[in-house]
């Protein structure tokens, strides 16, 4: 039984499979994942597991070099913006519409849902190298 990081297998099978500059994409609960993309979906109910619990365990099992969020988080979920913002200092973010970053859901490796139910709580994780 694995002892440290990311227990869920599907998760933990995606970060193993990850090359540098491959994209990760951590979700809430009404983004619309397109058909030809992996999802896993780790929500149990609405709230339920929060954007923020997911996006901290993952980064503690993947090497990311960057993220992007929607500009809409700034204004629409401010309290969430700032806590990535000030928690994650030292990853570069960069910024685009909401319906830019839903056009490259198709390039992501794996989507994960979570059960966040506030708006805007979606970031692409781009993979990083060890070395």
């Amino acid at each position: 039984m694995k002892k440290h990081g990311v227990l869920n297998r599907d998760i933990a099978a995606i970060l193993a499979r990850l090359g540098h500059t491959d994209k990760v994409v951590i979700a809430d609960c009404g983004l619309p994942i397109p058909e030809e993309t992996p999802c896993i979906d780790v929500s149990i109910k609405q709230g339920y597991p929060r954007f923020g619990t997911v996006l901290e365990a993952i980064l503690e099992d993947m090497e990311v070099e960057s993220m992007t969020l929607a500009n809409e988080i700034k204004a629409y979920n401010e309290s969430l913006y700032e806590q990535i913002r000030e928690t994650y200092k030292e990853i570069p973010i960069s910024y685009q519409s909401h319906e830019e970053l839903k056009d490259e859901l198709k390039q992501a490796k794996a989507i994960i849902r979570t059960g966040e139910n506030t708006p805007f709580a979606n970031v692409i994780l781009q993979a990083g190298v060890i070395f």
